[in-house]
């Protein structure tokens, strides 16, 4: 903190004396937050990264650069589309770099709301005052066995017909799931049991080997299919149509950069 100890003790004082509370307290030889303390720790925790942000476009306006532009994903399958849309974005915008973050502090809209990220690329968008959303893509949400599968033969999949199914998916809570929210939950139904896998490949994998089933976009299921063994069905008669959306902050409409990159995003399915 490059601050001596005497002069930090001091500084808590003063802070603690504008409060009017303690915000520390001694626990042998260390220091813990108070409640007054977290309550203090969490605003900062929020309001800092905005003023790094910032600070961090003063410092390029001021140098002449564009800066970079941080991509928050709450799609887990949406990597390989995501490549396609940043390369030949990155052609075009030469001076802007590229970060993609998927674990956030405040969850993905606390991230984009305190400038931890610029957008938000999300299937379940949580709309807000200050976040606009645009559909960049639609999709049909499939259900994936392997080839050899008894239900390989089908077009689509009754919600009954998966009871004695061991189900992969990302390690994400089962109530964001489209498979359970939108066609086993109603239906009263479940899978005989559910395992999480982080990875798509290792997902698919498992399919293969008529380990289990899972559920992803339709899209990248058909990229997989012509070098694996397995196949999709729809969710019942009617299926899952879902959409990816990009999310901005309302102020940030006007950037030019942020525009080209929802433009791209649009034209690359």
């Amino acid at each position: 903190m490059y601050l001596s100890q005497s002069a930090l003790s001091h500084s808590i004082k003063k802070l603690e004396g504008q409060v009017g509370t303690p915000i520390w307290k001694k626990d042998g030889r260390n220091l813990r937050l108070t409640a007054a303390g977290e309550h203090i720790q969490t605003l900062a925790n929020r309001v800092l990264p905005q003023f790094v942000h910032t600070e961090l476009l003063l410092n390029q306006i001021a140098k002449g650069e564009l800066g970079s532009l941080r991509i928050g994903m709450e799609c887990h399958p949406c990597y390989q589309w995501l490549l396609r849309v940043i390369e030949p974005y990155l052609e075009h915008w030469p001076d802007i770099d590229i970060d993609v973050k998927q674990e956030f502090q405040f969850g993905a809209l606390g991230a984009l709301l305190s400038y931890e990220i610029d957008v938000l690329i999300t299937p379940d968008p949580l709309f807000k005052p200050k976040i606009s959303y645009i559909p960049v893509f639609n999709y049909e949400h499939r259900l994936v066995v392997a080839k050899s599968h008894k239900l390989a033969t089908q077009e689509f999949v009754l919600p009954e017909q998966l009871s004695e199914e061991v189900l992969f998916s990302y390690p994400v809570e089962p109530l964001r799931l489209d498979i359970f929210s939108q066609f086993l939950n109603p239906a009263k139904c479940s899978v005989k049991k559910h395992k999480t896998i982080e990875t798509t490949e290792i997902m698919l994998q498992m399919v293969a080997a008529g380990r289990g089933i899972c559920a992803l976009p339709g899209w990248l299921v058909d990229e997989y299919s012509k070098t694996m063994p397995i196949k999709s069905l729809r969710f019942g008669e009617q299926g899952i149509n879902k959409q990816i959306f990009v999310g901005i902050r309302n102020n940030e409409q006007h950037i030019d950069y942020l525009n080209d990159f929802i433009a791209q995003a649009k034209k690359t399915t």
